[in-house]
């Protein structure tokens, strides 16, 4: 819905440039929001820019930089409200001001109750146009783990699993090399390295001995977070001595051995986290935790008794299931064994469904 609408055919085209821009720095700059921004004047792009990590300056203030001169009496077009407030760096819609632009198109208000339409206000009293709305769903969609994460301060959850037709994530024996095809497990490394933490638990571990780095290229490793109420995993365990670039933390409680706790805690590049509980991580207390350390978004990857237990705590937002076209029958672990449904009228129903078969195995795509 826009609040002034008096957008055109062009400015979606430039709105949609601006959104392109943004997503150039996905999995960047948590615990920010993606953000682009194209500034037009006379039909003509004289800026554009996006925020590349948080900390640095906003996608506001590199468009600017770029078009210098020209950005006055330009339009701006800017796919979440510029702030207006200090944090780290100072407000984009001062900057704005001060460039003389005469009219900002932004698609979507910030709803970080720091901004929240005071931006859009300061614009306006300013003497600036300001249209509101274009384009909305996109920008709402691209900031699903920022709108997540400042509303409720807990992170944005994708849990990522793949299985055979008949629903099972390995053989009765445990071997789970491969579920899926080769074109599918790279789409798997492609989140790991757009989601701040990678999610799994202990028995995950125990039994597939993960290093959870990312194996793209140009790819970052996420950090890796095992959930491991009994402190199981062993002690040469992959993710604890493969080379990566990012911590490992380990999330026990009170049942851990002291001494293994004193022991892993000497490791590079690892931490404990022991919660004071008897033998179960409390999961929504962890999840806020990592909010709290900056990272916003998880990618869940296992196994079953986690995300099972995870659904049913409603801590997951998103499911990205690979089904491959095998059958391997017997009693394999299941996906979902953690989650207990007594009646279909409980069942978890999925929404906003894509679903395709580009990469062969049948990859579907919803929101809880």
């Amino acid at each position: 819905m826009h609040e002034s609408s008096s957008s055109n055919f062009n400015d979606e085209k430039y709105m949609r440039r601006a959104l392109e821009l943004a997503e150039k720095a996905r999995g960047r700059t948590s615990p920010n929001p993606l953000v682009g921004c194209v500034i037009v004047n006379d039909e003509q792009v004289v800026g554009e820019g996006y925020h590349l990590k948080a900390g640095t300056p906003h996608a506001e203030v590199h468009a600017l930089a770029a078009a210098g001169d020209l950005a006055r009496g330009a339009t701006a077009y800017v796919t979440l409200e510029p702030c207006s407030h200090f944090g780290r760096t100072p407000p984009c819609s001062d900057a704005l001001i001060s460039a003389e632009i005469k009219r900002v198109v932004v698609a979507m208000k910030d709803p970080n109750p720091l901004v929240a339409g005071r931006g859009i206000d300061r614009l306006r009293k300013s003497g600036i146009q300001v249209d509101v709305g274009l384009l909305l769903p996109e920008a709402s969609t691209m900031n699903e783990v920022f709108i997540k994460a400042i509303t409720t301060e807990l992170p944005f959850v994708v849990y990522k699993t793949a299985m055979t037709l008949d629903g099972k994530i390995a053989t009765e024996t445990g071997n789970s090399r491969w579920v899926s095809n080769e074109e599918s497990r790279h789409y798997a490394h492609q989140l790991r390295d757009r989601y701040d933490v990678i999610l799994v638990g202990s028995e995950t571990v125990i039994q597939d001995n993960p290093a959870l780095t990312c194996r793209l290229p140009v790819g970052k490793d996420p950090i890796r977070l095992v959930v491991d109420g009994q402190l199981r995993l062993p002690e040469n365990a992959q993710v604890l001595t493969a080379s990566a670039h990012s911590p490992c933390i380990i999330a026990t409680t009170q049942a851990a051995s002291a001494v293994k706790v004193e022991r892993l805690k000497r490791l590079d590049q690892v931490e404990i986290w022991q919660y004071n509980s008897p033998r179960h991580v409390p999961l929504e207390k962890l999840l806020r935790d990592l909010v709290c350390r900056g990272w916003t978004s998880v990618l869940l990857e296992g196994g079953g008794g986690l995300a099972g237990s995870l659904i049913q705590e409603q801590l997951v937002d998103k499911l990205d299931l690979f089904i491959a076209p095998k059958l391997v029958g017997g009693n394999g672990p299941s996906p979902l064994s953690g989650l207990h449904v007594k009646s279909m009228s409980e069942a978890k129903a999925l929404q906003n469904l894509q679903i395709d078969m580009e990469t062969g195995d049948l990859h579907v795509t919803g929101y809880l």
